[in-house]
């Protein structure tokens, strides 16, 4: 059975904060990232891929973050915002899977978990902007946390309904359109 795509995100993260921190042996963390977060040897293996398919793309991603981010220099961004943002931006740039709604939100959610609400905020408003403009171009304060203020909202919505979906209380069904339908 596949684990939900929460559960994958902060295996991915954690995975993703050791090697950040210099600290992640592969063969070592296997065993312990399987026992701590219950999750099988394929689980980790998956999220190894998305890792590195993240490192990959690291340059453009932290320079994207340096340019979106006026008030900070890179280097001041501490370790698991930095890597909330590396995760959220390759999600909502180059993997077409995810929309970016759901990954900032999910962003949003990591940064709760594993941070401070301070940096929450920091968080959401750097991705909402880059979710506006992706060329990372400065827009004033104002717009910014206007815009950090939609999003959270939007956040705390799509994380209710995708609370809902794993409760079992409700049940996404692809929308189909009328391109879709077979004529007879």
């Amino acid at each position: 059975m596949p684990i939900p795509q929460q559960k994958f995100r902060e295996v991915v993260f954690i995975l993703l904060y050791s090697q950040d921190n210099g600290k992640g042996v592969i063969e070592e963390m296997l065993p312990l990232v399987m026992k701590e977060l219950a999750v099988t040897k394929k689980t980790v293996y998956q999220a190894l891929a998305k890792v590195e398919s993240i490192w990959s793309k690291q340059e453009e991603i932290d320079a994207l973050i340096t340019k979106t981010s006026r008030d900070y220099q890179f280097e001041r961004i501490q370790t698991v915002e930095r890597n909330v943002l590396r995760l959220a931006i390759y999600e909502m740039l180059f993997d077409e899977s995810i929309p970016p709604k759901v990954a900032i939100a999910e962003a949003i959610r990591l940064s709760r978990k594993f941070s401070t609400p301070e940096s929450t905020s920091f968080v959401n408003a750097l991705l909402d902007h880059i979710y506006r403009d992706p060329e990372g171009k400065s827009q004033d304060a104002e717009t910014i946390v206007k815009s950090a203020a939609i999003l959270e909202k939007s956040a705390a919505q799509i994380n209710a309904l995708i609370q809902a979906q794993e409760r079992g209380e409700i049940s996404f069904q692809p929308i189909k359109n009328e391109s879709d339908e077979i004529e007879d």
